[in-house]
């Protein structure tokens, strides 16, 4: 078991918060959080172009390239894996484990389930010890049919996932359900309106993640502050200092 996977097998869920850039890494690497991920949607905003379109694979690895060193594991949001050959998805996986990623995450974007489980079967023989990550978006897209979620985290999970994810799932008795279907560690995307992290462990859930959450947040701080200075208000919340800021990234993400 790599020490990534070890995390989601510890006692309380592994909380993944996800970084956009490099400035992102570093502060939330001073937190003390011991595996980052990265957050497609930041990434993607962040250059002017559209999420889950294929079109950062590039933004994607170079990100990954720049965290790869630091003193966190580094989980990747690669969308759909840039494209639908599972041999292409496999060389970006060897690309990002050359850069340092210990995990990968692949959604479906409720597309057929065959291709998906070709590119988690490719990743798995090109690189075994990268942690696969399986989303699937039948609560994120879709009506969130319980079966056909079943049906499709069962196909992932036996395809070699080492882990499933499902998105705009926040209802507890349907996530304990779920749970109990499941061989592997379930990921769930942290909801402001649903169960807190410790109430998804006790339900059974082995990740936390915080999606493109961090990254809105920080938008909406910045967006505030301009608002509340026009206003002539002090700016809301906490300023890092301008030398709080540089020694970040002077130190580059590890801390």
């Amino acid at each position: 078991m790599t020490p990534f996977s070890a995390l989601h097998y510890a006692g309380t869920p592994l909380l993944l918060p996800n970084a956009w850039d490099h400035a992102s890494a570093a502060a939330l690497a001073a937190q003390g959080f011991e595996a980052i991920g990265t957050t497609s949607l930041g990434v993607a905003a962040a250059a002017g172009l559209p999420d889950g379109t294929a079109l950062t694979r590039d933004l994607t690895l170079r990100l990954a390239r720049q965290l790869g060193a630091g003193s966190f594991l580094l989980s990747v949001d690669a969308e759909d894996g840039f494209g639908q050959d599972p041999d292409d998805v496999a060389e970006l996986a060897r690309e990002l484990v050359e850069a340092g990623a210990a995990g990968i995450n692949l959604e479906d974007g409720l597309g057929p389930v065959t291709p998906h489980v070709a590119k988690i079967a490719a990743v798995k023989a090109a690189v075994p010890d990268l942690f696969v990550n399986a989303r699937t978006d039948t609560y994120w897209l879709g009506d969130g049919s319980h079966a056909e979620t079943c049906r499709r985290l069962d196909a992932y999970q036996q395809a070699g996932a080492d882990g499933v994810f499902v998105p705009g799932l926040s209802d507890a008795d349907r996530i304990a359900t779920l749970v109990k279907t499941l061989d592997v560690p379930l990921n769930i995307l942290y909801s402001p309106l649903g169960p807190s992290v410790a109430q998804l462990g006790d339900l059974g859930v082995r990740r936390v993640s915080l999606g493109s959450l961090l990254y809105r947040r920080a938008l909406g701080a910045a967006v505030d502050t301009a608002v509340d200075i026009r206003a002539g208000r002090p700016p809301r919340g906490v300023t890092p200092t301008y030398s709080e800021v540089q020694a970040l990234s002077a130190e580059g993400p590890n801390p």
